[in-house]
Order: structure tokens, then sequence, then C-alpha cells
């Protein structure tokens, strides 16, 4: 039977091959997933530098809601691997069920406020009057599209948890493909401009949303999500939100990290915001990489917390520190190596996009090559249901530490401070996360994993 070999594969295989099929799927498939937002700020890139403005100002929109996806996609997927462990299977159901229904539900009507009150959100976000059309022409279209990614984010993140991280794979890499494909033949073949962009985005996320479908309704999922297994409940919505809420607040935090940066970066000209959205995009397909493994590395910790197995866990953490450390030092090489000819290939026109640009990618890839042990320690606690660590150091990056830094520095340094933001807040967030590791290490000889605290029973 398929569920069991998946159940197998997170119980009993080594754990370089449990993390290997559990984590390189899960990767790729969000690997993909950042690449569309390449792909589509190199196309609009083409028209202009104040449509590529434009679709750095939406953008953040876009991680926010997003960000209730992560709520109870993560936070569900979290509880849904540990229960996996524990065989509570009557509970899978439920709990798989009850977080679909409420994710839609709020995200529904997240997004309905965002289309009510578009242009003043997009006006805070750092629109200028020039590049404003161009934000209405991209966002109503884009916002619209939230929906569907909203289910698709909350479906990938639990089928993760049962172990069908190849399936999420396929789904996104498909809608991947059709987006690249999309994207020139309606912005250049139909002659839409940005609007084909957005057009383009939503065919894609339509697509992706219509293989998870298919993945529901033929049997493939053990969840078998039903109006009649809706059955909420204070303890599971505590046991979702706990876990949620800190990975939501992370999302939460990356707009408004990429929000606050395009305000930052306003006092300088849109060519600024052009550079600043080009560094994102490209540093985005390392961030997105690292934590699609961390999904299958998460999925793989739940569910042996869950079983009670202390020892698988112990020997993935170290596995997966030492593969995440290894590939963002390799990233960062590539980026500073590299990084005129990726800033180039994005804007040809503007010989600031391109200093600029260069110069913040390469600051950004020295402080991202310390990324692998943040993300590898808060998907740790977050998965064995630490929440106050997992969510202090999902917090730490984009929120404690840059947010303070993105008001200050820029009026006291002016660009140089815009760009030190980012390496400053990751050297004080591993600062952190090594202060949560030796606190733990200290009250034991192994990993920090309480398994008394098991909260699938």
């Amino acid at each position: 039977m398929q569920e069991s070999k998946r159940l197998d594969l997170m119980q009993n295989a080594t754990i370089t091959k449990a993390l290997i099929k559990l984590g390189v799927p899960t990767m790729i498939g969000m690997l993909m997933t950042a690449m569309n937002n390449v792909i589509d700020s190199y196309f609009v890139g083409q028209l202009g530098t104040n449509q590529l403005a434009a679709v750095s100002i939406v953008f953040p929109v876009s991680m926010a809601v997003t960000g209730l996806g992560l709520l109870f996609g993560s936070g569900g997927s979290s509880y849904l691997a540990r229960l996996l462990g524990a065989k509570q299977y009557d509970k899978v159901k439920e709990c798989a069920s009850t977080t679909l229904i409420t994710g839609i539900t709020v995200s529904a009507i997240v997004v309905a406020c965002q289309l009510i009150f578009f242009e003043p959100l997009m006006k805070m976000l750092g629109a200028t009057d020039s590049i404003m059309p161009y934000v209405k022409e991209y966002g109503y279209i884009f916002i619209l599209s939230l929906f569907l990614n909203i289910f698709n984010v909350i479906i990938n993140n639990m089928i993760t948890a049962e172990g069908a991280s190849t399936f999420s794979m396929m789904a996104m890499l498909l809608g991947g493909i059709c987006n690249a494909i999309a994207d020139p033949v309606f912005i250049f073949g139909f002659h839409m401009g940005i609007t084909g962009a957005a057009l383009s985005t939503l065919s894609t996320r339509a697509l992706t949303f219509l293989l998870y479908i298919y993945y529901l309704k033929n049997g493939k999922s053990m969840f078998c999500i039903s109006i009649k297994n809706f059955h909420p409940s204070k303890k599971m919505y505590f046991e979702i939100l706990k876990i949620g809420f800190p990975i939501m607040m992370f999302q939460f935090l990356s707009g408004a990290a990429i929000g606050l940066t395009n305000v930052s970066a306003k006092p300088f000209g849109e060519e600024m915001i052009a550079a600043m959205s080009i560094v994102s995009r490209i540093i985005s397909l390392e961030v997105m990489a690292m934590f699609g493994f961390m999904k299958g590395y998460q999925a793989f910790v739940g569910y042996n917390f869950g079983a009670k197995k202390n020892a698988r866990i112990q020997s993935a953490t170290k596995t997966a520190l030492i593969w995440s450390t290894v590939f963002c030092i390799l990233m960062g090489i590539l980026c500073i190596t590299f990084s005129g000819p990726m800033i180039h290939m994005f804007n040809k026109d503007s010989s600031f996009v391109y200093e600029m640009g260069r110069k913040a990618l390469f600051i950004n890839s020295l402080s991202t090559m310390t990324l692998g042990l943040q993300v590898v320690y808060g998907s740790y606690f977050l998965a064995i249901g630490k929440a106050r660590e997992g969510g202090i150091l999902s917090l730490c990056r984009q929120g404690a530490f840059f947010i303070p830094l993105i008001l200050i520095l820029p009026h006291i340094l002016g660009i140089n401070g815009l760009l030190a933001v980012q390496p400053i807040a990751d050297f004080l967030s591993v600062l952190v996360t090594l202060y949560f590791v030796i606190k733990n290490l200290k009250k034991a000889n192994h990993l920090p994993v309480n398994e008394s605290t098991c909260t699938a029973s």
C-alpha cells in the first residue's frame, strides 16, 4: 500500500535515504516556486524599470497572504506528522479537514480586504505616482490568484507530512514550467505587458490547484478531507497555531522586510527599488530551496518524535545541518562570483541598477552562508513542538533585528546603511541560534528532545 511505504520511509529507512526522498523533492518544488518570481522579474524587467519596480511593490502582499497558508499548512502538517507517528489515524482525518477548511475561509476574507483597500495599501508599500498605473495593472489580477495559492500552500505542506513529497514536487514543477512558457507568450506574444505577467501567475496557480484536487479526489491521500471530518476543537487549533503562528509571522515579516526595503529605497529613486527587487529575487532562490528541504526534514522529525525514535532525530538533524551549510556556502560563492552577470540579466538599461544590485548581491550572499544553521534549528524546534524556541528563531532574521535596522541605518548611512541591514540581521540571528543550541546541549549530551512533551497523544 502506497501510504504504508511512505510511512515506512520515515520510520525505517536510512537517514540519508529518508532525507533525500523527503527533502529533495520539496526543495526542488520550492525552488521552482522561487523561480516563478525570478522568471516574472526577468521578463517584466525587459519592459522597463518602472514595471520591475511595480512587481516589487506588489510582492510583499503575496508573502503576507502566503503566511496565512503557512499558518495552517505548516502548523497543521507538524501536528499531522506527530499524529501519524503516534498512529492516531482518526485524529489525522479530523485535523486535515479542519486545517484546510479553516485556512481557506480565513484567507478568502483577507484577500477580499486587500482588493477593497488596494490603492492605499500599495501607497503604504512604497508605490509612487509613476509606478502606480503598473501596480494596478499587475496587482488586482495577482491578488486574485492568491486565493488559489493559499489552497496550494496548505495542501503542499499537508501531503509532505504523509511523505508524498514527490507528488508535491511534480505539482509545483509543472506549474513552474507553465509559468515559464506563459510569461513570454502573454507579455510579448499577446502584447499584454505587465498584465500578461499577472495572468501567467494566475494560470500557473490554477494548474497547481487542479493537480492537488486530483491528488485528494483519487484516493492518493490518507487524509480523507471532507466536511463531515471538520471537527474544530480548542486543543487542535492550539497545536496548529503554536507551530504555525511563528512560521506565519516569519512570512509576514519577510513581506514586511521587502516592503520596508522598498520604502527605504524610495528616496533614492525607482532604480534603487528595482535593484533591491532583483537581489531579493536571486537570494530567494537559495532561501526557498532551503525551506523546501526543511519541509521534508521537519516532517521526518515530527513523525519520529511522535514515534519516540530519538536517535533517528539526532542523526537527521546532524545530517541536515551539514548538507544545508555546504549548500549555502556553495550558493554564496556562486552568487558572489557571478554577481555582475546575474544583475545584468534582469536590467540592461541602467548602470545605477547594475552597480547597486551587484553590490547588494555580493553583501547579501556573504550573510546567507549562515542560513543553514538558522533554518535547521528553527525547523527542528518547531517539528518537536517547542514553539517558543522555534518561534523566536523564526522571528529574528526578518523581524526582531531586520525591522529596527531598516528603520534606522538608511537614515544614518544612506544607501550603504540600506545594504548593510540584512547582513547585520543575519549575524545577530546566528548569535541567538547558537545561544539556544548551547543552552539545550547543556541539559543533555544529545539534541534537546523531550519525548514526554509529545502532544500527539
